[in-house]
C-alpha cells in the first residue's frame, strides 16, 4: 500500500555527487576554481598558527552562494550545513559565518581580481569572450547606510564660514578689552588668527595656548576667561569637525555618516517615489557577450568622469584595453574622446546632442553651431545671415582631473541690424562664441563611427549588453543594496558579483549545448 519508509536504515550511495545534475551550475563553479593556480592565493595566507580552510573550498562556497542569491555570510554559513549542494562543494566542510565574511572581505582583498582575471582567462580558452568589443555602462547600488545621516559639501563649508567669522569676532573683543585694560596693541599673533582665509585649528589651538598663559597672569579677568572657556569647549571642536568633514568629502559634495566612502546619488529605485537621494556607489562594467569583462566602483554619480579610472584599471588586469570600446552618450567628453585615442581604441561612442541633432528643431534652428559654416582658410565662422565671425581670442580651462581645454572665441562685428538676431542670440551685442575644435574633430569622427554599419550594430547591440546584465544581477538575483561597507570591502562585492554571473552565464550556455546536441 506504501512505499517502504524507514529513518533508521543505512541509505546507499553515500556520495552526495549522485544527486547533483550533471550540468548544474554548482559543477561549473567547481571545475573553474579546480582549474585555478593554488599560488594565486597564496600571498592571503602568511602561515602561522592552526590550519586554515582551503582557499578554493570558501571561494567554491562564497561564488556558488551568489548564484542562488545568498549574500548574507550567516545565510551561507547555514547553507553549507543544511543544503546538500553546498555540502558537496564544501567537502562536508562546516566554516562558520565568521569565517566566511572574514575570508570574503579581508582574506580576498588583495587577490581577488587575479582570481577574476583567471577566470576570466578561462572564459577566453573556453571561446566564450574574445576581448574584441567593450560595452560600458553604469549603474548606482545602494550602499549599507542610513539614508538620512548625510553631510553635505556645501552645508560644511557655510558653516565653516560661520564659524571662523565667530572667531574673528571673539578674538577683535579680546584685542578691544586689552586696550581697555593695558592701553597697548594686542598681540600681533592673534590679530593675524582672525583672517579667515589663514584659519586653522592648529593655529587656532596655539592661539588658545596663548591665551592660557595670558590667563594664568589675571586670572580675574572674566571676559578671557570666558572667551578661553567658548574657544576650548565649542570653537575648537567644530572647527576641527568641519576639517575633519572637508577631508572626507574630498572632491565630493555629500557622504553618509554610517559609510563615510557612500556618495548620495539619486537612484532610480526609489522607495518613497518622490525623487529623495540616497548612499549609494556607482558600479561601472564592461561586457561582452553579456559576460563581465572588467569592472570598477566609483564614487561619483556621474558617469563622464568614470570611463578613464575604469579603462586604466581594466588596463591593468588584462594587459590592454579591447579594440573597440562602445558606450553611450554619457560618457561622450572631449577628455574621454581624446584618452581613447591616446590609447589606440576605435570609440563608438555617443555625445550628449548625438540625436538631438537629427531632429528638425535642431536642423532649423540658427543659433546653433552645427548648421553654421567653418571657413578653416580664414579661421572664420559664418552664420545663417552670411555674417563672419572672426577669431579675437583662445581661452584654456582645466576640469579637476588636469585636462586641459583649449577654446577659441570668434566675435561678430554687424549683429545690430540683422534680421535673425532675435532667433540666434538674447545678448544685447554682437555675437560671440567660444568653440573647441579638438572636440569638433571627435564629434565628426563618433558621427562618421555611428552611421558605420558596424558601429550602429554595435551601438544597438549595447542597449541590451551591460543592461542585461544589470538586470540579472538587480532583478532576477535581487542585488540592490550592498551588505558590506567602506570603497574596499564594497568594491569586492561587485568582484563576487561578477565571478558569480559569468560562471551562471557558463552554466546555462552550457545546458544550452546540451540541449541542442540531444536534438
Amino acid at each position: 500500500m506504501y512505499i517502504q519508509y524507514t529513518m533508521d536504515q543505512l541509505c546507499l550511495p553515500m556520495d552526495l555527487e549522485e544527486d547533483i545534475p550533471q550540468h548544474h551550475v554548482v559543477r561549473v563553479v567547481n571545475a573553474a576554481v579546480n582549474r585555478l593556480s593554488d599560488t594565486i592565493f597564496a600571498s592571503a595566507y602568511p602561515g602561522g598558527g592552526r590550519d586554515s580552510y582551503h582557499p578554493k573550498m570558501l571561494t567554491k562556497v562564497l561564488i556558488y552562494a551568489y548564484t542562488q542569491r545568498i549574500y548574507s555570510s550567516r545565510l551561507i554559513a547555514k547553507a553549507v550545513r543544511e543544503n546538500i549542494m553546498f555540502m558537496w562543494i564544501a567537502g562536508r566542510q562546516r566554516p562558520d559565518f565568521r569565517t566566511i565574511n572574514r575570508f570574503r572581505s579581508d582574506r580576498m582583498k588583495d587577490i581577488l581580481e587575479s582570481v577574476f582575471t583567471a577566470v576570466l582567462e578561462l572564459l577566453v580558452e573556453e571561446g566564450y569572450v574574445k576581448l574584441d568589443h567593450y560595452f560600458v555602462d553604469g549603474t548606482k547600488i545602494e550602499a549599507n547606510a542610513n539614508r538620512y545621516t548625510f553631510v553635505w559639501g556645501k552645508a560644511v563649508v557655510k558653516q565653516k564660514a560661520k564659524l571662523e567669522e565667530k572667531v574673528r569676532t571673539l578674538f577683535a573683543t579680546i584685542e578691544e578689552t586689552e586696550r581697555k585694560e593695558e592701553q597697548e596693541q594686542p598681540n600681533q599673533d592673534l590679530a593675524e588668527l582672525g583672517e579667515a582665509s589663514s584659519l586653522t585649528s592648529e593655529k587656532l589651538e596655539k592661539a588658545v595656548q596663548q591665551l592660557e598663559e595670558k590667563l594664568k597672569q589675571v586670572p580675574k579677568n572674566k571676559s578671557l576667561k570666558k572667551a578661553v572657556r567658548t574657544l576650548k569647549t565649542d570653537l575648537l571642536p567644530r572647527l576641527q569637525k568641519y576639517e575633519q568633514q572637508l577631508g572626507i568629502l574630498g572632491e565630493r559634495n555629500s557622504y553618509s555618516k554610517t559609510d563615510t566612502d557612500a556618495t548620495f546619488m539619486r537612484m532610480k529605485e526609489d522607495h518613497m517615489r518622490n525623487g529623495q537621494l540616497k548612499p549609494g556607489y556607482n558600479v561601472q562594467i564592461g561586457t561582452e557577450n553579456q559576460f563581465i569583462v572588467g569592472y570598477s566602483l566609483h564614487q561619483r554619480p556621474t558617469d563622464t568622469r568614470t570611463l578613464k579610472p575604469h579603462l586604466e584599471k581594466v588596463k591593468t588586469q588584462l594587459g590592454r584595453i579591447p579594440g573597440t570600446v562602445i558606450a553611450d552618450a554619457g560618457y561622450g567628453s572631449e577628455e574621454n574622446y581624446a584618452y581613447l585615442e591616446g590609447e589606440a581604441v576605435r570609440a563608438i561612442v555617443k555625445y550628449n546632442t548625438y540625436h538631438k541633432e537629427k531632429t528638425k528643431a535642431w536642423k532649423k534652428d540658427i543659433s546653433k553651431l552645427d548648421n553654421w559654416q567653418y571657413d578653416e582658410a580664414k579661421d572664420t565662422w559664418i552664420c545663417p545671415a552670411g555674417q563672419r565671425l572672426t577669431f579675437i581670442r583662445e581661452s584654456k580651462e582645466k576640469n579637476e582631473s588636469g585636462y586641459e581645454t583649449r577654446k577659441r572665441h570668434y566675435r561678430s562685428t554687424s549683429c545690430a541690424e540683422c534680421p535673425l538676431k532675435a532667433s540666434c542670440t538674447k545678448a544685447s551685442g554682437d555675437r560671440e562664441i567660444q568653440v573647441s575644435m579638438h572636440y569638433l574633430r571627435y564629434k565628426k569622427l563618433a558621427r562618421e563611427q555611428l552611421t558605420s554599419e558596424e558601429g550602429y550594430a554595435l551601438s544597438v547591440q549595447r542597449m541590451h549588453e551591460p543592461e542585461s546584465v544589470f538586470g540579472q544581477v538587480k532583478n532576477n538575483r535581487g542585488f540592490r543594496r550592498f551588505l558590506l561597507r567602506g570603497l574596499s570591502k564594497v568594491s569586492l562585492e561587485v568582484g563576487w558579483l561578477s565571478l558569480a554571473h559569468n560562471l551562471l552565464k557558463v552554466g546555462q550556455l552550457s545546458q544550452q549545448r546540451k540541449i541542442v546536441s540531444q536534438v
